[in-house]
């Protein structure tokens, strides 16, 4: 009966150290990708004034792989955008554990679940060791339709054709999930 008591005892303390542990990552995480998606999302607007909509293509093309780049240098963790419906397969692919939660996104902002409020995180184990992952959805911006809508103008199209031929993240409405923010954190 001690053995059992003991056993459940050190369950217990384990899954709540494991569960404060979580949510410090999680803090952690949404403190790199909420300034991030600030910070893209006023370089797109800044764009959009000075240039057009087909200026912002730049910043996403540009400017946003950058911004990740700098950001996992300075914190060593993966930072990117990933996506279903990818824009640019060499930065937007996403991992299997990625592929699962955008489709498991998908799913909870169909039963009704606000795009600006989805993420997921845990704690993974996979082949190069233990990493902490963490997700926050894409919500379409209005702004951004001029790019991932249903009716690109043509200067934009014609943009968009020429720096990504292989493109397919259009048909989005304002409020749908985009993509997301994935960090990867080795732990």
């Amino acid at each position: 009966m001690k053995k059992i008591i003991l056993f459940a005892t050190c369950a217990f303390i384990t899954s709540s150290v494991l569960a404060d542990e979580l949510s410090q990552y999680q803090s952690e995480a949404r403190a790199v990708a909420m300034p991030f998606l600030k910070k893209l999302g006023a370089a797109n607007q800044q764009a959009v004034s000075e240039g057009g909509h087909e200026s912002a293509v730049k910043v996403c093309k540009d400017i946003a792989p950058a911004m990740t780049s700098e950001i996992s240098r300075q914190t060593g963790w993966k930072l990117t955008r990933v996506s279903l419906k990818v824009r640019n397969p060499l930065f937007g692919t996403p991992d299997a554990w990625e592929q699962k939660q955008l489709q498991d996104f998908a799913a909870r902002a169909a039963q009704g679940e606000k795009a600006e409020t989805i993420e997921a995180s845990e704690i993974v184990s996979e082949p190069a060791g233990k990493s902490y992952r963490f997700m926050k959805a894409i919500a379409l911006q209005p702004g951004c339709i001029a790019c991932h809508g249903t009716a690109i103008p043509e200067d934009v199209k014609a943009r968009l054709d020429s720096d990504y031929p292989h493109d397919q993240a259009t048909g989005y409405s304002a409020g749908q999930i985009r993509g997301a923010v994935s960090i990867k954190r080795p732990l």
